[in-house]
C-alpha cells in the first residue's frame, strides 16, 4: 500500500531530523533523484522543519527581529511545500497518464499528493504526541490527556491511510480521474499583492 510506504519514509526523515533537532541542520537525502521515495523524503523534511519553525516563533520573549526573519523562513517553506506536492501530484498523473478512464468516473476534492500532504503532517503529529505520552517529568494527567490523543491521531492515520490508498486504486483502475490545478499564490507575487506592486 502507498500510504504505508510512504508513513515509513516519513518515519525515517522525523527519525533523522531528531538526532540533531536543529532547523539550522544540513540536509541530505538518502534517497536518488528519480524515486518517489526523493520527493516524499523532503516533502516530510520540509514539513519537519517548519513544524520546530513554528514552535520556536512562538516564543513571547523572542526578538522582534529574529521573529521577522523566522516569518520569512516559514513563508519559503509554504512554498516548497507547495512545490513539492506539485511534484508528487505530477509522478501520479505521469504514472496514470495511459489509464483508461471510465464514462462515470469522478473527481476527488482533493488529489492524491494533498491528501498525502496531510499524512506528512500526521507522522508529525503522531511522532510528537508519543513524545508526549511517555514523557517522565509530566503530570500524570498530562500523560493520560497525551495517550487518549495519541489513540485518535492513530485512529486517524488508519483511516487517512485507507482513503489514500482507495484514492490511488480508483485512479489506477479508471473510476476517478486527477485534474491538478497549480496553485495561484497571491501574496508572493509582484504583480498580484498590492503591497509588493506598491513598493516597485
Amino acid at each position: 500500500m502507498f500510504s504505508e510506504f510512504a508513513f515509513a519514509i516519513f518515519e525515517k526523515s522525523i527519525e533523522k531530523y531528531h538526532i540533531e533537532d536543529d532547523v539550522y541542520q544540513s540536509f541530505e537525502n538518502p534517497y536518488t533523484k528519480d524515486e518517489i521515495s526523493h520527493l516524499l523524503y523532503r516533502k516530510n523534511w520540509i514539513d519537519t522543519v517548519q513544524w520546530h519553525y513554528e514552535d520556536i516563533i512562538r516564543d513571547p520573549n523572542i526578538n522582534p527581529d529574529d521573529a521577522l526573519i523566522l516569518k520569512r523562513k516559514i513563508d519559503a517553506s509554504n512554498q516548497d511545500r507547495t512545490d513539492l506536492v506539485e511534484y508528487i501530484d505530477s509522478y501520479f498523473l505521469n504514472k496514470y497518464q495511459s489509464v483508461k478512464i471510465k464514462d462515470n468516473a469522478t473527481i476527488n476534492t482533493e488529489s492524491p499528493a494533498w491528501a498525502i500532504d496531510r499524512l506528512s503532517i500526521l507522522a508529525l503529529k503522531v511522532y510528537h504526541m508519543k513524545e508526549e505520552a511517555t514523557r517522565t517529568d509530566a503530570s500524570e494527567e498530562h500523560i493520560k490527556k497525551c495517550q487518549s490523543k495519541l489513540a485518535i491521531l492513530l485512529e486517524q492515520k488508519k483511516d487517512l491511510s485507507t482513503a489514500i490508498d482507495q484514492l490511488i486504486a480508483d485512479i489506477e483502475n479508471g473510476s476517478k480521474y486527477m485534474k491538478v490545478y497549480k496553485q495561484m499564490k497571491m501574496y508572493n507575487d509582484d504583480e498580484l499583492n498590492p503591497i509588493l506592486r506598491g513598493k516597485k
